[in-house]
């Protein structure tokens, strides 16, 4: 007889669920009630540095002359700017205010000049890509020109050309020494050949001012490139630049092409350009102000004992 374990007449351990019944998955609620724990930070708040990549807040670098505080990077200045961090408060008085470009060639692209004139007077608030005056710089009266690259690239028309003549001319009659501090992509082609000629303008007045023996300071910021850097930029007495400025005539791919030849690393830089002599001293931004200072006192050691 076959024995049991009594099971035969029970319910089955596990009932299986019915047939017609579908089966359901209750999905666990994501923690956080499915807000997203990421902070927006509002526009203009902070910027990521270039060089080193750290974020920092803008007034951080507005307070130290947009000088990167981790890495000393130098960032973009305006004009207005520069001007306030060079000369002493108030004592800049400014020329030919009112002087703006015209198109001479009513030149037509992807949009007009003229167009082009009024967007850029319109974003930075000037009339063209330089603002010239006269000022003090510690003791010294002085000529300052500055350009502004963030007008149509620093570029130089025949507005940057006259200002920049009339300043040095100016400077000339007053027997005052002339800073011009550039930052430009070079001659500005919506005017042609009349963009070219400012070179020998400038250059014309520089020669005059020499022979009065009055001290020429150039100062080159990134980038300083092309008729720019083929005229005024490189005819000063003394020739100075920012750390990591770009300097040169022709852009790395042109020159390479040119010359069939394999170009050092770095060789458009001011570091570069100081160990083979184009340059004669770099000079950080927070420092630029003494140390011109120091250099006019140096350049005009004659001027006073001429005149004592």
């Amino acid at each position: 007889m076959k024995k049991t374990l009594g099971l035969e007449n029970g319910e089955p351990a596990l009932s299986p669920p019915p047939s017609n019944t579908e089966t359901t998955f209750v999905k666990k609620p994501k923690m956080g009630g499915g807000k997203s724990r990421k902070r927006e930070i509002p526009d203009g708040l902070v910027t990521k540095c270039k060089s080193c990549g750290n974020i920092i807040f803008n007034k951080e670098i507005e307070e130290n002359l947009k000088v990167c505080p981790r890495c000393q990077f130098h960032f973009p200045i305006t004009a207005r700017n520069r001007i306030n961090s060079l000369l002493e408060p108030g004592s800049f008085e400014e020329m030919d205010a009112d002087m703006a470009s015209v198109d001479i060639l009513g030149f037509v692209g992807a949009s007009t000049y003229a167009s082009k004139l009024l967007d850029y007077q319109k974003s930075t608030g000037q009339k063209d890509a330089v603002i010239t005056g006269l000022g003090k710089l510690g003791e010294f009266r002085v000529g300052l020109g500055v350009m502004d690259f963030m007008f149509l690239g620093g570029s130089m028309g025949s507005v940057v050309g006259e200002k920049l003549t009339r300043l040095i001319e100016r400077s000339t009659e007053l027997s005052l020494p002339v800073i011009i501090v550039s930052a430009s992509g070079g001659a500005r082609m919506y005017e042609g050949a009349v963009s070219l000629m400012q070179m020998a303008k400038t250059c014309g007045a520089l020669a005059y001012h020499a022979r009065r023996k009055l001290p020429y300071i150039s100062v080159l910021t990134d980038p300083t490139t092309g008729g720019v850097t083929a005229s005024y930029a490189t005819a000063g007495d003394l020739i100075i630049a920012e750390p990591g400025a770009m300097i040169g005539f022709a852009g790395p791919r042109v020159i390479k092409d040119t010359t069939q030849a394999e170009l050092p690393p770095g060789f458009q830089t001011a570091e570069f350009l100081l160990d083979h002599g184009l340059i004669d001293a770099i000079v950080p931004r927070k420092e630029m102000k003494k140390q011109i200072a120091e250099y006019l006192e140096f350049l005009t050691t004659g001027m006073k004992a001429a005149a004592t």
